[in-house]
């Protein structure tokens, strides 16, 4: 069974619930999840994992220093998750307040690692984006978001 991080930092608690929701649509996929706030996860438990889905909320218009702090750490494990599954996603105060470019952020730090990144045609291009609490909107887009990463990730070696 394949067995995927989702890593997420929430003040406010949007973030979290994006992560909950993630998780559970994994599980129901037939993928292990661990679900843990950035803070929480050893990171020498990253080489582990298939996969990760990393979640901030937006701060003037990039990820939390807590995530930033984990992908710093990460680099400890730089070309040792190569080829692992990468997704990213983010809530934010406002439409054009930066959500994507939290995204986008996330992934870049991982195509540094050498990671396989998603985008998407019919959600945010670079992972779902929530203004303010999750709503339906973006319940139907972390559903598209998994069936795609589960497929994928089912792929893989």
């Amino acid at each position: 069974m394949k067995k995927v991080l989702v890593a997420y930092y929430s003040r406010s608690g949007n973030t979290e619930k994006m992560a909950k929701m993630i998780a559970d649509e994994l599980s129901q996929k037939n993928i292990s999840v661990d679900l843990k706030r950035v803070e929480e996860i050893e990171i020498d438990s990253l080489p582990n994992y298939d996969g990760y889905i990393i979640g901030s909320p937006n701060y003037f218009g990039t990820m939390a220093a807590e995530v930033k702090k984990f992908i710093d750490e990460s680099v400890k494990y730089y070309r040792k998750i190569e080829g692992k599954l990468v997704a990213a996603f983010t809530s934010t105060g406002m439409i054009g307040g930066g959500g994507e470019t939290v995204c986008l952020d996330i992934l870049k730090a991982f195509l540094i690692h050498g990671c396989l990144c998603l985008g998407f045609t019919r959600l945010g291009h670079y992972g779902p984006v929530s203004i303010g609490k999750p709503d339906e909107r973006v319940s139907k887009e972390i559903k598209e978001m998994v069936n795609k990463y589960a497929e994928i990730l089912n792929i893989l070696r």
